[in-house]
């Protein structure tokens, strides 16, 4: 005897089916706003009074010593800021020190995490200690101490690495905007390179060992399956890295404080900030300075987004 079996017509999808992807979706969101509700309910409470008073001195002609008199102006302080070069020399400064540190963390970041990743399991825990040492160390400490190294008088950097050309025992590292810069970047990249190969450690253990495996089988090389394999697949942990420590590079305060105090033109946006609300009590212009310093790192999160085109919440592993 036959029988028949009605089976669904290709692309078709099962009601059923359907349903309990759209139950499991919603489940996994609900979830969601559960675990990160509460952080982020927190986080918009601290920070939402903050930006919404900076927000709103700004539109006002406030000196802190002459507080009786102030007055609305408006947009005007935001014409000042915007048509002034002090403004502009601030934003340069930022962004060369973002791109220069980022770019090398991105590259030392993602070599220590090959490191961490293919070391013997006996010393990985030992081995990722001492990578986060420098993490570890507190941004204000970790300036002083780069600032005690290359100063003129105190330092020891002239003394040991004379041999270089261009390296004297007179040479004032922070007494022309070049070196000076090239410090600061430094102490930046040590200081934070660690925090890079962390993210992108998480995304390198992402990668399923069975792609590298059909790699390896096909004959590709190491390079091939760095760039056809591991990269692509770890492309949300890339922007992850690369997003945050940006938005955190463009808000670079406490190494400019500590060694330069702004001179030979390295002061940042963060710094103008700081001089125009805490040295000169300027309010408006330093809660104007403040919201522009906000939108900028806002246009910036965005780009970064839109740049890698990755999806997080299509980038988990599992079913």
């Amino acid at each position: 005897m036959s029988q028949t079996i009605d089976r669904p017509a290709a692309g078709a999808v099962e009601p059923a089916a359907r349903g309990t992807e759209t139950d499991k979706s919603r489940s996994e969101r609900r979830l969601g706003w559960l675990l990160a509700g509460p952080a982020f309910g927190v986080m918009l409470l601290v920070t939402a009074y903050p930006i919404l008073q900076a927000l709103w001195y700004s539109l006002f002609d406030y000196r802190l010593t002459d507080p009786s008199n102030r007055s609305f102006t408006g947009l005007t302080n935001y014409g000042v800021i915007l048509t002034d070069a002090v403004w502009w020399n601030a934003i340069f400064v930022t962004l060369l020190i973002t791109v220069i540190t980022v770019a090398v963390e991105l590259v030392l970041g993602f070599a220590l995490a090959l490191v961490m990743l293919q070391a013997l399991k006996a010393i990985r825990p030992v081995l990722r200690i001492v990578i986060l040492i420098p993490y570890a160390v507190i941004t204000v400490v970790s300036a002083f101490a780069w600032q005690f190294a290359f100063d003129l008088e105190s330092g020891f950097v002239n003394s040991w690495f004379n041999w270089i050309p261009g390296i004297t025992e007179n040479t004032a590292w922070f007494g022309d905007f070049g070196s000076a810069l090239f410090v600061i970047c430094l102490a930046e990249i040590w200081k934070t390179t660690p925090f890079i190969s962390l993210l992108l450690l998480a995304g390198l253990a992402q990668v399923p060992d069975v792609l590298q495996e059909a790699a390896r089988v096909d004959g590709a090389s190491w390079w091939q399956r760095m760039t056809r394999v591991t990269i692509p697949n770890m492309k949300a942990a890339i922007m992850v890295a690369v997003l945050f420590r940006s938005l955190d590079a463009f808000r670079v305060f406490d190494s400019i404080f500590v060694m330069t105090g702004g001179a030979q033109g390295t002061e940042t946006v963060s710094f103008l900030v700081y001089r125009q609300t805490i040295s000169r009590l300027e309010i408006g212009l330093g809660s104007a300075t403040s919201v522009l310093l906000f939108i900028t790192v806002v246009i910036l999160c965005v780009g970064f987004i839109k740049l890698f085109r990755v999806d997080l919440s299509q980038a988990r592993g599992g079913n």
